[in-house]
C-alpha cells in the first residue's frame, strides 16, 4: 500500500495521515529526488530547458507536496509524536537542501543553460529562473572550499533545528499556562461573548467556571476588559514571559536558543563573506542595505514620535481621571499607567471620544457575511468568484474548502480556511502553500491550493462566530497573501505566486487587501448584524474610520521597534538581546515594558520564521500597499479596471520582475509615503 503522504496527485487525504506514515515518507522522497539530481547530473545530454529545468521542477513540486503538508499538520494539529517525527525529518530535509545547494555538477549544468545558444530566446520568466538558482547556489555556499562547505551544511541544518525548537517552545509555554477562575466577579468588565468563550475552555478541560489561557483570543479578551488590574497584569505578566526564564514553568526557556540561532546566523553569513546576517538577508531583497532599513525606520519613527508621545499623555490623563472617578484619593502622583493598562484604557478612551469598540462592531461581522463580502470584493475587482465545496477532505471538522473560478466558471484555484483558535494549534495568522502553479513536464496545466489559517475567536453554544474589526482585517490580510498565491500567471514552478518575491515586497497584496475594511464600499458588502441584518450605520462608519488614526503613531513606533531590534540584532551589535531590547525602546518607543518582559523569546516571525533581518517588510511595504490602494481612492474604491491592472501586474507576475518595476508598471511613478500617514492620520511632524 502507498505511503499516503506520497499520492501526490490529488488533493491531501487528511483522513488517511498518521504520524508512524512520515518518516518513511521522507525518507522515500529524498532518496527517490536525490536520485532523479544525480541522474541529470550525470546525463551527457546538453541541458534545455525541457531535459532539465523542468524535470527539476518536478522533483521540486513533489517535495513541495509532501513536506509542506508534515509541516502544515505540525503547525495546526501539533502533538509531541508528531512535532518528534517532523524534526528528525528536518534534519534530513535540510541535509538534502545544503547538498542540493553545494552540488558543483548541478552548478555547472545551469552554467552551461546560461552559455547555451538557446539561452537568449528564453522568456523574460525563464532566464530569471536560471538567474535565481545561480545567485541561491552562491548563497548556498558553492565557491566555498570542501571544508567550509561542510561547516556551512553543518550550521545550516543546526539552525533548523533550533528554530523549529523555539517555535514548539513558544507552542508549548503558551499552553502550560492557565488560570481557573470561579468566581465571576473575578471578570468584571468582560463582555458575554468572552465570558462565554473562557466558560467554553473550562468545559472542554472538564472544569467549572472559566478558564484562562494565553491563546490570543482569550488573552485579548482579558488585557481588553478585565476590570481586574492584577488579573490583567498576571495574564500579560504570563503573556509577556513565555518561553523564558521568567515563565512559570520555565522548562520551555528560549534564551539558549536564541543565542545559538544567532551564534549560527553570524557564522553561516561570514562563511559566504557578509560582514553579518542582515547583510545575508537583504541580498534577496528591495532594500539595498542595513543602513538603507535603518534610515527607513529612523525616518518613520521621528515622523510619528511626537504624535505617539501626545497619544501616550491622552491615555494617560484618561485613566487618571476615570480611576479618580472611582476612587477619589488618587491623585496625579500615585497614578501610573503600566502596559498591562493600556489596552484595557485605550478601549474604554475609544469608546467614549468615538462610541466606538471591538464589541460593539463585532455583530456586525458575522462570519459568513464578513467572508461573503470578502468573495464579492474578489469577483468584482479580479473577475473571480469563490465557490465552497464539500467533497474534500480536510484536518479539523471547522476547515473549510474553497475554489476558485474565472469568468468562465473554470476552476483556477483553491484553498483551505482554518479560522479559529484551538488547542495544538500553532498562534497567528498565515497563508502557506499547498500546491503552486506549474505546467507539468506533460504540459498540463497545475491549479494551485493555499492554506489560509487564522486564530478567531470560535462560536459558542448556538450562536454564530462574529469576528471583531481586528479579526476581519486579519482574514482579509491573509486572504491577500492567498490572492498573490492563487492568481498568478506564472507556470515556472520557481517564479509562480510568491515565490522568489523579495520579502520585503511580499505584504504588499495583504496589506492591500486590509485597506477595504475601512471604506463604505467594502463594509457595506462584509457587514449585516446578526440580529438584524443592517450594514454597519454611519455613525459607526464615521467612528470606524476615524479610529484607524486611534493611537496610530503608538502602534507604529511599536512595529518599528521590533523591526530595528531584528535588523540590530542580526548585525552582530550585541549578543545580550535583552540590553538590545532596551535600548531599541529607549530610541523608538514611548511605551516602556517592566524588566521581566521577555518579548524577544516568544518573537517568532524572526527566530523561527521567514522575517530574520526582514521583520521592517511590513513597514516597508505598507508604504507600497498604501499607496497602491490611493489609485483606488482615486478612481473608485470597486473600480474594475483598476482591480484588473493590479491583478495583471502586482498579483500575476509572481517573482518574475522585480517588485518596484511591478509597482510603478501599476501606479505609473515611484512609490510615496504620504498615502501612509494619510492612512495613519499621522502628521508629518518630525520634532
Amino acid at each position: 500500500m502507498q505511503n499516503p503522504f506520497l499520492n501526490t496527485e490529488c488533493l491531501p487525504k487528511f483522513d488517511m495521515f498518521h504520524v508512524e506514515h512520515i518518516e518513511p515518507a521522507i525518507e522515500q522522497l529524498l532518496t527517490e529526488s536525490q536520485k532523479k539530481i544525480d541522474e541529470l547530473v550525470d546525463s551527457k545530454s546538453a541541458p534545455s530547458w525541457v531535459n532539465f529545468i523542468e524535470e527539476l521542477e518536478a522533483v521540486d513540486n513533489r517535495i513541495e507536496k509532501v513536506w509542506g503538508l508534515v509541516g502544515h499538520l505540525d503547525a495546526v494539529k501539533n502533538t509531541d509524536e508528531w512535532h518528534k517525527a517532523y524534526t528528525n525529518c528536518l534534519a534530513k530535509m535540510t541535509a538534502y537542501h545544503s547538498q542540493l545547494g553545494q552540488n558543483k555538477g548541478l552548478f555547472n549544468k545551469y552554467q552551461q543553460l546560461a552559455k547555451s545558444s538557446d539561452y537568449a530566446n528564453y522568456s523574460l520568466e525563464q532566464k530569471k529562473v536560471v538567474e535565481i538558482a545561480l545567485r541561491n547556489f552562491t548563497l548556498s555556499g558553492i565557491d566555498l572550499p570542501k571544508e567550509q562547505q561542510d561547516k556551512f551544511k553543518e550550521v545550516s541544518q543546526s539552525l533548523s533545528k533550533l528554530s523549529s525548537q523555539f517555535a514548539n517552545n513558544v507552542l508549548k509555554s503558551t499552553q502550560a499556562w492557565q488560570k481557573n477562575i470561579t468566581n465571576e466577579s473575578d471578570l468584571m468588565g468582560l463582555p458575554a461573548t468572552a465570558l462565554d468563550l473562557l466558560k467554553q475552555l473550562a468545559e472542554q478541560k472538564e472544569l467549572t467556571g472559566w478558564l484562562v489561557t494565553l491563546d490570543f483570543p482569550a488573552y485579548i479578551a482579558i488585557m481588553t476588559h478585565a476590570d481586574s488590574a492584577s488579573l490583567r497584569e498576571e495574564v500579560y505578566k504570563a503573556y509577556s514571559t513565555r518561553a523564558s526564564d521568567q515563565a512559570d514553568d520555565s522548562s520551555f526557556d528560549n534564551s539558549d536558543n536564541i543565542l545559538q540561532i544567532l551564534k549560527n546566523r553570524q557564522k553561516k553569513a561570514r562563511l559566504l563573506g557578509f560582514a553579518n546576517y542582515a547583510e545575508l538577508s537583504l541580498a534577496t531583497k528591495m532594500a539595498a542595505s542595513p543602513a538603507q532599513v535603518n534610515k527607513f525606520i529612523y525616518d518613520l519613527a521621528k515622523q510619528s514620535k511626537k504624535q505617539a508621545k501626545e497619544e501616550l499623555a491622552k491615555l494617560t490623563d484618561f485613566a487618571r481621571k476615570l480611576e479618580s472617578q472611582k476612587s477619589p484619593g488618587v491623585g496625579s502622583v500615585e497614578f501610573v499607567l503600566n502596559p498591562w493598562d493600556i489596552t484595557y484604557y485605550s478601549e474604554k478612551y475609544k469608546k467614549e471620544i468615538l462610541s466606538l469598540s471591538q464589541e460593539t462592531l463585532r455583530p456586525y461581522f458575522p462570519v459568513e457575511k464578513a467572508l461573503s463580502g470578502l468573495f464579492e470584493i474578489t469577483w468584482q475587482l479580479f473577475d473571480t468568484k469563490v465557490a465552497e465545496r464539500f467533497d474534500v477532505a480536510v484536518w479539523h471538522e471547522d476547515v473549510r474548502f474553497f475554489d476558485l473560478l474565472n469568468s468562465q466558471d473554470e476552476v483556477i484555484a483553491s484553498f483551505y480556511l482554518d479560522l479559529y483558535a484551538r488547542e495544538n494549534k500553532r498562534g497567528g495568522a498565515w497563508m502557506d502553500t499547498v500546491v503552486s502553479r506549474w505546467k507539468t513536464t506533460t504540459g498540463k496545466l497545475q491549479n494551485p491550493v493555499a492554506y489560509l489559517v487564522c486564530n478567531f475567536t470560535p462560536a459558542v453554544a448556538d450562536a454564530p462566530a462574529c469576528l471583531t474589526h481586528n479579526e476581519v482585517t486579519t482574514l482579509f490580510h491573509e486572504f491577500g497573501h492567498g490572492l498573490h498565491h492563487m492568481l498568478t500567471q506564472m507556470e515556472h514552478f520557481d517564479v509562480s505566486g510568491i515565490k522568489n518575491v523579495p520579502w520585503d515586497a511580499v505584504e504588499l497584496p495583504s496589506q492591500f487587501m486590509e485597506n477595504f475594511c475601512w471604506t463604505r464600499e467594502g463594509l457595506d458588502l462584509m457587514t449585516g448584524h446578526v440580529d438584524t441584518g443592517e450594514t454597519l450605520p454611519d455613525n459607526l462608519l464615521a467612528s470606524l474610520q476615524k479610529s484607524r488614526g486611534f493611537q496610530s503613531a503608538m502602534m507604529m513606533l511599536r512595529q518599528l521597534e521590533f523591526g530595528l531590534f531584528d535588523m540590530l540584532v542580526h548585525s552582530g551589535e550585541t549578543q545580550d538581546v535583552l540590553v538590545l531590547a532596551k535600548q531599541v525602546r529607549e530610541q523608538i518607543s514611548v511605551v516602556k515594558p517592566p524588566s521581566y518582559n521577555r518579548f524577544p523569546q516568544s518573537f517568532s516571525h524572526i527566530f523561527a520564521g521567514g522575517y530574520a533581518a526582514g521583520y521592517y517588510s511590513y513597514k516597508w511595504a505598507e508604504v507600497l500597499s498604501a499607496d497602491a490602494f490611493s489609485l483606488f481612492e482615486e478612481q473608485g474604491i470597486l473600480n474594475p479596471a483598476t482591480g484588473k491592472k493590479f491583478k495583471n501586474t502586482v498579483l500575476a507576475a509572481g517573482g518574475s520582475v522585480d517588485p518596484m518595476v511591478l509597482f510603478k508598471k501599476f501606479r505609473g511613478r515611484e512609490p510615496a509615503i504620504e498615502a501612509l500617514l494619510r492612512h495613519s492620520a499621522i502628521s508629518s511632524a518630525t520634532t
